[in-house]
């Protein structure tokens, strides 16, 4: 499926997307960067992303990384 990218740097996702992952209004969407492959990953933050996901960077400092890029974003 091809999306076309609207003024702003804005795109829509299709509703039969949006359903299919369970993206509702307010839903948060990370995006990663594949360097390699040339590819951005968009993965929707949902409650069974957050089950999932929960323990698999224990130890590793991000949530003080997760502060510290808050404390940024806010600052502008």
């Amino acid at each position: 499926m091809h999306i076309q990218l609207r003024t702003r740097g804005r795109i829509t996702i299709p509703i039969s997307i949006r359903r299919g992952l369970g993206i509702k209004k307010g839903t948060r969407i990370h995006f990663e960067i594949d360097e390699t492959a040339r590819r951005i990953v968009v993965t929707p933050i949902t409650r069974e992303y957050v089950q999932h996901s929960r323990g698999k960077y224990k130890g590793k400092g991000l949530l003080k990384a997760l502060m510290d890029e808050k404390r940024t974003e806010s600052e502008y």
